[in-house]
């Protein structure tokens, strides 16, 4: 027994300094292309989770339309912003804070044996700090992130998100909706938001499962 918890204890030691060092590790960034368009949005964090945030609409996409203000508890069509994050299901309807973990979801979590699921929240304005960074990209780079994003979508028979009716809301202006994919030790949230970031050539770790990993490529030195 000594000897399986000795060596378990050395795996995980060695997972997470493997996950350190290549969250380091940057990505290339696209060079800027001053003939397209730009488009400002943000990298939110809550310390722990990271996420995209978004105009709602723009010309190439109105997430009003894919995400529904009614989904909402507020629903309240007064939002210029949309943060889409995305998770492992259970952590996002049972857990509401750590203390409220249980063993079981975490154990499901790590081994991908849960289902997924899309956080969606909307924002009137954004407030900028260390988890709250603006970025300014062009049309090409945020034209990858939406099709990344549908791209994570499970949808059902008519073609639209399956929303997720819960009480398990964190406010008045978000919801969720099942998810492409499963959450596990190799691929968590924050793998997610740094997946869409270098896919559109966009600062980016090699691969992360920290926040930091995503957030210390956008905050000032």
């Amino acid at each position: 027994m000594a000897y399986f918890i000795s060596l378990l204890l050395g795996v995980l030691i060695l997972y997470v300094l493997i996950a350190f060092i290549f969250s380091l590790i940057p990505t290339s960034v696209k060079a800027d292309t001053y003939h397209e368009e730009k488009v400002d949005m943000y990298i939110l964090s809550n310390g722990v989770h990271s996420e995209f945030v978004v105009p709602v609409k723009s010309k190439w996409i109105d997430w009003n339309k894919l995400f529904p203000y009614s989904n909402t508890k507020g629903q309240n069509p007064d939002q210029h912003y949309v943060g889409i994050g995305w998770g492992d299901k259970g952590f996002y309807l049972q857990t509401p804070e750590w203390k409220d973990l249980k063993a079981s979801v975490a154990f499901k979590a790590a081994f991908g044996l849960s289902e997924s699921a899309l956080h969606v929240t909307y924002y009137q304005k954004m407030t900028e700090n260390e988890l709250c960074i603006p970025v300014q990209i062009d049309s090409s780079q945020y034209k990858i992130l939406i099709d990344y994003v549908l791209g994570s979508i499970d949808v059902g028979a008519d073609n639209k998100p399956i929303y997720i009716k819960t009480n398990a809301q964190y406010g008045l202006d978000d919801a969720f909706y099942e998810a492409k994919g499963s959450y596990n030790l190799f691929f968590t949230c924050n793998t997610w938001t740094n997946t869409g970031l270098k896919r559109a050539k966009m600062p980016a770790a090699v691969w992360t499962i920290f926040e930091s990993g995503v957030m210390n490529k956008y905050r000032k030195k």
